[in-house]
């Protein structure tokens, strides 16, 4: 029989799994979202459990001795059937009340989406959302999210999905901006970048469009500022139009085609398919957004 000194539970597992994950222990406190010195704590306790060291501490952070190395694929195991439980419980619940998590990309929080979800609040007082926007691929396996949202040509993941809409995309500028647009390939404009080197002034992506010949200025990272750096007039943005469509500051560039792009996709993990609360939302918003596909696939896009 093990004594109560080599035993852990499950919370213990969280902690080691967490620093094993991000190498730190600040990182794995930011996972779990509690202060560091309540892991470095718990480690602590894991180890004197143990008897021996399961992290060698560097100043490159910390890695896995062959014990702890050793231990991970069980902590994983355990990980995985309470991540099972957790979702077949929640799977059982058959009032609709109580949270529904949903994750969503940035981008979306510019578009009409964020209007089903204050109708949805309306018509159903007893559900709570929380709803995390990022950009971050939300692991359903692991309860990171009830509902997820994501933008993808294609979904892989073992997930009940429904590819909600067909998506477009187009150059925006503002109305100004719009008047020095010319019939020329773009010479003489610009387009704000993403993630180009410094010092390149095309990429692919320019030159797919109907103005290869415009040239990148300025690197923004995220999708929201292109949106609200364009409307200030610093260039043109490629926009899904659903988001440059909405934006009272922007209108398409002239002499485009808006051309297709990621669909919409809403995933959940396939236990949680008879969640009464969860049922009612993806049912919900599947409906609004699916009684306004024109606002993301729009008449007159080059077809796929």
């Amino acid at each position: 029989m093990p004594t109560e000194a080599h035993t852990f539970n499950w919370d213990d597992l969280k902690y080691f799994l967490a620093v094993a994950r991000a190498g730190t222990l600040r990182g794995g406190a930011e996972a779990l979202g509690i202060n560091h010195t309540t892991v470095t704590r718990r480690l602590s306790m894991m180890e004197d459990r143990a008897g021996a060291r399961l992290f060698d501490r560097s100043k490159r952070g910390l890695v896995l001795t062959q014990l702890g190395d050793d231990f991970m694929p069980y902590a994983e195991r355990v990980e995985e059937e309470m991540n099972a439980a957790a979702r077949v419980i929640a799977g059982s619940d058959t009032e609709p009340k109580g949270t529904v998590h949903v994750t969503v990309p940035h981008a979306l929080s510019m578009t009409s989406i964020v209007d089903d979800f204050s109708k949805f609040s309306d018509l159903y007082p007893a559900i709570e959302l929380n709803v995390r926007f990022t950009n971050d691929i939300a692991d359903l396996a692991k309860r990171e999210a009830d509902v997820s949202f994501r933008a993808a040509f294609h979904v892989d993941d073992d997930v009940v999905g429904r590819k909600l809409v067909a998506c477009s995309q187009a150059a925006y500028c503002t109305p100004e901006y719009a008047k020095r647009v010319k019939d020329n390939g773009g010479e003489g404009l610009h387009f704000i970048g993403w993630f180009e080197p410094e010092g390149d002034v095309t990429a692919p992506w320019v030159k797919a469009t109907h103005y290869p010949k415009a040239q990148l200025r300025h690197r923004i990272s995220e999708a929201v500022p292109h949106v609200t750096l364009a409307a200030a007039g610093m260039g043109m943005a490629y926009l899904v139009c659903a988001m440059g469509d909405r934006h009272p500051g922007l209108v398409r560039a002239p002499f485009q085609t808006p051309v297709p792009t990621r669909s919409l996709w809403l995933l959940l993990h396939r236990d949680l398919r008879k969640n009464a609360r969860v049922r009612v939302f993806v049912d919900f918003i599947a409906a609004e957004i699916q009684s306004r596909r024109d606002e993301f696939w729009v008449e007159g896009t080059a077809p796929l």
